[in-house]
């Protein structure tokens, strides 16, 4: 359980992490939950892929059931986001939405066991991709979207193994020893992790050398982000993606890597790829180039809702609440 409670704070996209008055956990403290997450992670190789899934979804399940502030959080942003589903919709959604987190959680432990250059078609199918291969095979530089949804992780696992230059933005897991262990685990083939502290300063070599530049583009920005409609609400997203596209003339894809309920089968599909020429006549090119992106990642979600996390708070910043502060500091000085 603990690496699913690692998940539910996994934010891979730049930004701070207000924790208040949260108690540092001391190196043993640490090091017994790494133990934890070992002997989960052998447990479920002893089970088998097809046995973890089924459990991995009972938990899901048992999260649903036992974990009151995520389940109201899941079904009010679910809620608002498809009005027009009834109550029986939205309960099931969110309980497959739970299932499907904690699923990500043991597909992690499966992915470099079980999926190889060789036979990576017994596990995964690229739908509308060979545009977007063949840009990444360029080596011109290119950004690559997706967001809280189905497996993300396998995504860059598959590119690193087809010898792909990818890079993926993460935030590190607070755990170090745990953090280290699944680092070497997706890093294993091909991938590369770069904590996004040093992020900024790493990121136009790469960019120079052709490289593909992996984030997650849904994550509240807070009060300094910029504002996108997103399943009809205005949601605070990072500018620094946009300003990274537009400053270094990136394509932009944005994809999602969908599991088949149960199964560990992926369907990887590539929606629409953002060239630099779109945005050049724009009179706000960052604010178009935010939203586009936004709003092809939520038609991509719409897919198969179930598969997004409802239970992360995409929606925390609102814009009033940022014309209020502003406004306070305006007052102050």
């Amino acid at each position: 359980m603990a690496i699913v409670l690692e998940l539910l704070k996994y934010p891979s996209m730049p930004g701070k992490s207000k924790r208040k008055n949260k108690r540092k956990r001391s190196a043993a403290e640490h090091y017994i939950e790494y133990l934890g997450v070992r002997f989960a992670a052998g447990v479920l190789h002893t089970l088998g892929v097809r046995r973890s899934l089924k459990l991995a979804m009972k938990i899901g399940e048992i999260m649903w059931d036992h974990y009151p502030k995520g389940r109201k959080k899941a079904v009010e942003n679910l809620r608002s986001s498809f009005p027009e589903k009834d109550d029986e919709w939205i309960k099931q959604t969110c309980i497959k939405s739970f299932q499907h987190l904690v699923m990500l959680a043991a597909d992690v432990f499966f992915t470099t066991k079980l999926v190889r250059r060789d036979n990576w078609r017994e596990y995964a199918e690229f739908i509308n991709a060979e545009r977007a291969k063949w840009m990444m095979a360029e080596g011109k530089g290119l950004i690559m979207l997706t967001g809280h949804y189905g497996n993300f992780e396998i995504m860059g696992y598959l590119m690193g193994l087809f010898g792909f230059e990818v890079y993926s933005i993460a935030r590190p897991i607070d755990n170090p020893y745990v953090n280290k262990w699944l680092y070497s685990v997706r890093e294993r083939h091909g991938q590369h992790i770069i904590n996004k502290k040093g992020a900024a300063k790493v990121m136009p070599e790469l960019v120079k050398k052709g490289a593909t530049l992996g984030f997650i583009a849904d994550q509240n920005a807070g009060r300094k982000g910029i504002f996108a409609d997103f399943f009809g609400k205005p949601a605070s997203t990072y500018k620094s993606i946009g300003l990274l596209a537009i400053t270094e003339n990136l394509p932009i894809v944005v994809g999602v890597c969908r599991q088949r309920m149960g199964e560990f089968f992926f369907e990887i599909e590539c929606g629409r790829i953002i060239m630099p020429a779109e945005w050049q006549d724009k009179d706000e090119p960052l604010k178009w180039l935010t939203q586009e992106y936004t709003s092809e990642l939520e038609k991509l979600i719409r897919k198969a809702p179930e598969q997004y996390w409802w239970i992360h708070r995409r929606w925390k910043t609102r814009p009033e609440d940022v014309k209020r502060r502003r406004k306070t500091k305006a007052e102050e000085n």
